[in-house]
């Protein structure tokens, strides 16, 4: 699904009144019996008790309006109340406002925080109350009387449903600007916005339901956003159902350098990804001494014992072999527990300059490259990066903080300054792609926190290259399809206490469960 920020979104919606002679007024109608619809749906109680709107002066308090007229219609009790003195209300809200009051609608005007304190009592009795401040617009703090009555509907228990976004969230970071409302649903207009979708937004969007407002199809399909949203449909597009004859040669043959001592899980996990995925084999090259574990670890996967330093890590000479391997395989995957050690950078850097098979690099294959990032920008075959919050940080010289408060943008610049496929991993994972797109996951979930779950994405995602999907489609479905496989042994035995193999054993039954619904 196509996701837009606050800027497209304005794009949006003058193409469709000034391109497509859509009334503002009837975008306005549409959004507001479309939140109104979506309450009565989620908290049907509301009808045998009282509703507050409460709403700004601009088209955000508009859309309130209309929402209060269509919840009386429906026999709630609503009561509206607004940040703003009545003649300060324009348009096309003004005329939404001037129809509530006709049809005997009442307005308690806010001007200053005593008037918000000398309506706690009707707000506290409210079964649900809906924030109509402000739009997507905002770009500044709210203060005044606008930051208290924001303070009192995050203080009140009582369920709150914002209207196209939370007031006071900034609709493209996702950052609060101060302070905004934590909505426990929000109920956005045409597309999603950017904010609403990523963290730390999420947490103060609540549930997020998108409404049809009447915005001609032509305009949503033409507006040039590179954001994304990945769903279902689109995961079961790109999949494709194996042939009745199909043999292993053809389900793809994935090479994997990986491990050092003390760190054969994460090569044994990477290898376990790949095969829960489908690809038809698996050569895992290992330094030489730790050969005998992973052989006894491993029994579907192939070993190959490389030339190792003194130190059990992969030595520089192994290159020779690596390139022996390369010949028969169709995309390699490098980095899981190799260390840094100076032969190892040789190793990923010559791997960088030479290798014409698609590469996924992850964990330590991708600390190699800190202060070597210009080797990136000759490599002829795709490649695709998987680093954490920390690993992004040191690729670009900025802290994990910093990564985690610009996730997309760092994303975004990095993959097409480099020509690379970035996964941002970590809460909301981030595709992109070096054209620009960004593709938003939103599958996973907190009990995927644990050691070894990133080695099994990179497996995930080179088994994925094998069997002869593309780049941004091996990133796409791998992202999605990994975090689905954490969902779902989340739901079946709970997420404290998740191991990486739990989610490599669950990625078979979710597989079957897309195939069953492709034709």
């Amino acid at each position: 699904m196509k996701v837009v920020d606050p800027e497209r979104m304005r794009q949006m919606d003058r193409k469709a009144i000034e391109g497509y002679g859509v009334p503002g007024i009837v975008l306005m109608e549409n959004a507001g019996r479309g939140v109104a619809e979506a309450i009565l749906e989620r908290y049907p109680h509301v009808r045998e008790g009282r509703v507050s709107v409460v709403c700004g002066k601009g088209n955000n308090g508009g859309d309130g309006f209309v929402v209060a007229r269509h919840l009386r219609n429906r026999g709630v009790h609503v009561e509206v109340f607004l940040l703003s003195r009545e003649e300060d209300v324009k348009g096309d809200a003004l005329t939404n406002l001037k129809v509530w009051k006709a049809m005997g609608g009442g307005v308690t005007v806010w001007m200053g925080e005593d008037d918000v304190e000398a309506s706690l009592s009707p707000l506290r009795h409210s079964r649900l109350i809906v924030d109509a401040i402000f739009g997507t617009g905002l770009d500044h703090e709210p203060s005044g009387v606008y930051g208290r009555a924001i303070d009192i509907l995050n203080a009140l228990p009582i369920p709150v449903v914002s209207v196209d976004i939370p007031s006071g969230l900034h609709g493209r970071s996702g950052r609060p600007l101060g302070r905004a409302v934590r909505a426990d649903m929000t109920v956005t207009m045409a597309l999603p916005k950017l904010g609403c979708l990523i963290y730390p937004g999420l947490e103060y969007t609540g549930e997020l339901r998108v409404v049809d407002i009447g915005m001609p199809k032509e305009v949503m399909e033409e507006v040039e956003s590179p954001f994304f949203l990945i769903e279902d449909d689109m995961v079961r597009g790109m999949m494709r159902r194996r042939k009745g004859d199909t043999h292993k040669g053809e389900t793809g043959h994935l090479l994997i350098v990986a491990g050092s001592k003390g760190k054969t899980g994460a090569a044994a996990m990477t290898a376990l990804g790949a095969l829960r995925v489908g690809a038809g084999l698996v050569t895992l090259g290992i330094p030489e001494s730790l050969n005998p574990v992973l052989e006894e670890k491993l029994t579907e996967a192939m070993t190959f014992p490389l030339r190792e330093t003194p130190d059990a890590t992969i030595s520089s000479s192994a290159v020779d072999d690596i390139r022996a391997l390369m010949k028969t395989r169709k995309a390699i995957a490098i980095g899981p527990g190799l260390t840094v050690h100076p032969d190892v950078r040789e190793v990923v850097l010559w791997l960088l300059r030479e290798c014409a098979l698609p590469m996924v690099l992850d964990a330590d294959a991708i600390n190699c490259l800190v202060g070597e990032l210009d080797v990136l920008r000759g490599v002829e075959a795709p490649v695709i990066l998987t680093p954490h919050p920390g690993e992004m940080a040191r690729l670009v010289g900025m802290t994990p903080q910093e990564v985690q408060e610009r996730r997309v943008e760092i994303a975004q610049e990095f993959a097409v300054e480099y020509g690379v496929y970035l996964i941002l991993k970590g809460a909301r994972t981030l595709v992109a792609e070096p054209g620009g797109k960004v593709y938003i996951n939103p599958t996973g979930n907190p009990g995927m926190a644990t050691g070894g779950v990133g080695d099994v994405l990179t497996g995930v995602i080179g088994g994925l290259l094998v069997q002869g999907y593309s780049p941004i489609q091996a990133s796409i479905m791998g992202v999605y399809l990994h975090g689905l496989a954490g969902d779902r042994v989340a739901d079946e035995r709970g997420g404290i206490g998740m191991v990486a193999t739990d989610i490599a054993h669950s990625l078979p039954k979710v597989i079957k469960g897309f195939l069953s619904r492709v034709s």
